[in-house]
């Protein structure tokens, strides 16, 4: 099988520890609380009628939904973005708990923002990051070097919506949710250079339109002969 390294992944694991740096700068220093504060309230405060569908939505941000993927990578033989996304798992508890949450000490919404709607959330523990938003960033990440660029753009749509509806539940603030994303990012990132990128999944081959010297051939099959060659009465 053929591994490959991205130089594109090298960029995003220095992209995203330099955005998960600022965010958690951030979140430490209170930098942005009066405007991460406003757009958590527009946010949370959606209508009601939105709750069961973004709480199925995230979902993909549980602990076990990379589990589950890696299970149907194994069946596609697809064996290292499987190791990717079973490694992803301890990898983003240890980042998550051990690293930022006792770097940044953040209270969730529900303890600091009286007008908050909590929605089945917790209130109590640190905010920062938002583990949800860094299973579903990281994931696009592995996943998008196998799919094509429409699925990378629904994968990536499905990440970003589940990471609102962990602010509309009232789980996170956006600043929160920004700083898992950047996180994650840099975690799948990693995991891509660690593991190695299996081939991409190869569609059907399109040689493009004939060249116009060519002609086809009578008969049932497409054959075709070039119409530069001699005919039969000029090699006579």
């Amino acid at each position: 099988m053929t591994v490959r390294r991205r130089a594109l992944d090298g960029w995003l694991v220095v992209g995203g520890a330099v955005g998960t740096g600022l965010c958690a700068v951030a979140a430490a220093a209170a930098l942005t609380d009066q405007g991460d504060r406003t757009l958590f309230l527009h946010i949370n405060a959606l209508p009601d009628a939105l709750y069961r569908p973004l709480w199925i939505v995230q979902l993909i941000g549980v602990l076990g939904a990379p589990i589950a993927v890696a299970a149907l990578a194994v069946g596609t033989r697809r064996f290292r973005l499987a190791a990717g996304l079973v490694l992803l798992v301890p990898t983003k508890l240890v980042v998550e708990r051990d690293v930022l949450k006792q770097l940044v000490h953040r209270p969730r919404p529900g303890a600091m923002v009286p007008e908050a709607i909590l929605r089945d959330v917790p209130t109590a523990g640190s905010a920062f990051p938002s583990g949800h938003a860094m299973i579903v960033f990281a994931m696009v990440v592995l996943l998008s070097p196998y799919v094509n660029r429409r699925a990378q753009l629904a994968l990536a749509a499905a990440a970003l919506l589940a990471a609102v509806a962990r602010i509309y539940l009232g789980a996170h603030t956006p600043l929160d949710v920004l700083g898992g994303a950047a996180a994650g990012i840099t975690l799948g990132a990693l995991l891509n250079l660690a593991v190695g990128v299996g081939p991409a999944a190869s569609g059907p081959r399109d040689d493009g339109p004939p060249h116009p010297s060519r002609s086809p051939l009578p008969g049932r099959g497409r054959r075709w002969e070039s119409t530069d060659s001699p005919t039969k009465d000029e090699r006579r």
